[in-house]
Formats: structure tokens, C-alpha cells, sequence
């Protein structure tokens, strides 16, 4: 019996994370997990969590000048963009409730104001460059292919508080059973 392939197919929603199975050959979203911020009949959109770009923020952006803070590739599609997911209680800043205390984007002026004026927590935002994009059913044919694996319901203390380099470990761990022993999975099975 296969036991990766077994049934676990849920549809991702926004606030769900996609979980790269093991050895998805895609140097794109190999050992990846995806925050998923839209999904619907028109696409899916969302952003690599756990792989950091060779740029600060700072240096994409020259007016946040001293914001050394990371930045991640959210995606291969459009790397010339900046995006942001946060748990910021700073209402004025706005963004759109993907749930689980988390939101994606929000007023840009406001982020930089926050940012000049050191009152921003680093540790409630993620930046990113690019984004995670699917067309019309494309998301669902990789599903149906057994290369994602849909976390349900993922939180702002999961996504924001996990160390980025343990992410893709935790996140299978969390799921359970046969996916706990996945994610002790080396990354080339050639040396197991």
C-alpha cells in the first residue's frame, strides 16, 4: 500500500495551508508550505511561508532604510512586487480577514508610517517578493496529483511564531499519523 497517496484530499480555502508532499520535484515549492489567501472557481492565490529571499526589506524598499527585516519569496509569479500578511492590531492598517487572527495586505502608506516611527512588531507581519498563483482548476488537478497536502486552519501563532526553517517539518507533524513520520523524511531519499 502506498502510504503517502492515501486519501487526503481536502479543498483548500483562504487560511488553509498547502503542505509540499516530500519529494515534489519542483525546485519552485520543494519542502514548501503555502498560506492560501483566495481560492474560488477563478484561481487561488497565496505565498510561499518558508523561503527567504537574499534581500532585506530595507533594500527592496529605500525609503524603509534601518527595517533590516527579512524578506520571503512568496512565489515565482511576480517577484517584482512586495506583499504582507499580519496579525497587527493597529486597526488603521487594515487588510483582508483570511482567519485564524491573520490578514493579508493592507493600507501601504499606513505600513510605512508604522515603519518610520519604530512602531512596528516585526514579528507580527511577513513580508514577501512574488506571489503562489493557480488559474481555473489548476490548484485542484495538483491536488487530484497527490503534490499538496491541505492543512486546515492554520493560525497567525502557527504561521508567524514557527521558525521558517522547521516549518515544512511542523506543518506535516501537526497533520498526524503516517504525515508525522513524513516529516522526518530526508530531503534526498538517496541518503535514507
Amino acid at each position: 500500500m502506498d502510504y503517502f497517496h492515501s486519501k487526503r484530499t481536502f479543498q483548500p480555502e483562504k487560511g488553509d495551508l498547502l503542505i509540499s508532499e516530500p519529494y515534489l520535484p519542483d525546485p519552485n515549492f520543494e519542502r514548501t508550505v503555502i498560506l492560501i489567501c483566495s481560492h474560488g472557481t477563478e484561481g487561488s492565490f497565496g505565498f510561499v511561508l518558508n523561503k527567504e529571499a537574499n534581500l532585506r526589506f530595507d533594500e527592496a524598499i529605500l525609503e524603509a532604510q534601518g527595517f533590516e527585516e527579512k524578506l520571503y519569496v512568496g512565489g515565482p509569479v511576480q517577484q517584482d512586487t512586495l506583499h504582507f500578511i499580519h496579525r497587527s492590531t493597529d486597526e488603521t492598517l487594515g487588510g483582508q480577514d483570511i482567519g485564524g487572527g491573520l490578514y493579508w495586505s493592507g493600507d501601504y502608506d499606513r505600513l510605512m508610517e508604522m515603519i518610520k516611527m519604530g512602531i512596528i512588531d516585526p514579528t507580527d507581519f511577513r513580508f514577501f517578493v512574488g506571489y503562489s498563483g493557480w488559474d481555473a482548476g489548476q490548484l485542484e488537478e495538483e491536488l487530484e496529483a497527490k503534490s499538496w497536502i491541505v492543512h486546515k486552519g492554520a493560525n497567525a501563532k502557527q504561521i508567524l511564531d514557527t521558525d521558517t526553517k522547521e516549518l515544512w517539518k511542523v506543518s506535516m507533524s501537526e497533520l498526524g499519523g503516517k504525515f508525522k513520520m513524513f516529516a522526518n523524511y530526508p530531503t534526498d531519499p538517496k541518503m535514507n
